[in-house]
């Protein structure tokens, strides 16, 4: 099969289209014939050499979500048969022509979606309910700031949470980014670069602090998480792409009695996975089929161009996802 991989730790030029062998399923497992997948940061990370490939996972070929055709299917599996439209997360490989992967990671794509833009929904959408839910336990009428709020979890995280009836603020430094959020019907959109955006935030929310922050930015931005949270209010960490290292006022948790929550997907375990996706696949996949919740796809490229899909994540231009056609 074709695949994408990683020839040496390095920039985008060090990615090569070439065949490698088929994935052979195991007892619970179903193989897919991947249609198309999506870029993540992850991929980014570990083609510099900075995040490795959990056990399990190819250690060369990127992709932590697919969307495609069941080919095969282990003698235990139970759910899926042959034929069946899916689309899923996976520790990697997810940018190759087929994968394997546990029966019940898989959510089945709904009727009317194309590949491109069912790969467009696992990662960002899984990664954006467990933030939102099961980590930041967000109620209706809560509000909710969401920094890089143009990427593709951002994105997701925006539709989920303005569906879920919370109030929205969302931050995004580039104009042209700003523009696209507006379409989507937010309570607010702000540049963080331009006055007093602690202030800006109260005031969007009417002098109130912000109850739930989703951030994927990290060092640059923790300061202003705590300065602009509600008493009782949680913070949610998903990514560290500014760094990872604060000094941190602990009074000020104190005071205001604040939750701070780490979370990250990929590494966990098969078990908690499953427990995610399958709660995903009851409560958010039928939004998904009814059209209510959309991905943002920024762009669709063939396998061959990946390298300037990354080219375009890395210098943060794209809104939503970046697709890969298989």
């Amino acid at each position: 099969m074709r695949a994408l991989t990683i020839s040496r730790p390095g920039g985008p030029e060090v990615l090569e289209v070439k065949e490698v062998p088929d994935p052979v399923g195991g007892l619970d497992e179903v193989v897919v014939r991947v249609r198309a997948s999506a870029l993540n940061r992850a991929d980014l990370l570990q083609r510099r050499g900075l995040y490795p490939a959990p056990a399990g996972a190819p250690a060369d070929i990127p992709g932590l979500e697919f969307a495609g055709d069941v080919v095969a299917c282990g003698a235990l599996v139970t759910t899926l048969q042959p034929g069946d439209r899916v689309m899923g997360i996976v520790g990697g490989g997810g940018q190759a022509e087929r994968l394997r992967l546990h029966e019940r990671l898989c959510l089945r794509i709904p009727p009317g979606m194309g590949y491109e833009e069912a790969a467009a929904v696992p990662e960002a959408f899984l990664t954006a309910y467990d933030a939102l839910f099961a980590r930041g336990a967000l109620r209706p009428g809560e509000s909710v700031l969401l920094h890089a709020a143009g990427s593709g979890v951002g994105t997701a995280a925006a539709a989920i949470a303005t569906t879920a009836g919370a109030r929205v603020v969302a931050l995004s430094r580039s104009a042209e980014k700003r523009r696209r959020l507006t379409a989507m019907g937010l309570h607010r959109i702000l540049d963080p670069a331009e006055g007093d955006v602690a202030a800006a935030i109260r005031m969007a929310l009417g002098g109130d602090g912000v109850d739930l922050t989703v951030d994927f930015v990290g060092a640059a931005t923790w300061a202003l998480d705590v300065e602009v949270a509600a008493v009782r209010g949680r913070i949610v960490l998903v990514g560290t792409m500014s760094g990872g290292r604060v000094e941190a006022d602990l009074s000020s948790l104190m005071r205001k009695r604040l939750t701070v929550i780490g979370t990250v997907l990929r590494s966990r375990p098969l078990e908690e996975k499953i427990d995610l996706v399958q709660s995903f696949s009851r409560t958010m996949l039928p939004l998904i089929a009814a059209g209510r919740l959309r991905p943002v796809v920024d762009r669709v490229l063939p396998l061959d161009d990946a390298a300037a899909g990354h080219a375009t994540m890395e210098a943060n231009e794209n809104f939503g996802k970046i697709v890969l056609r298989i």
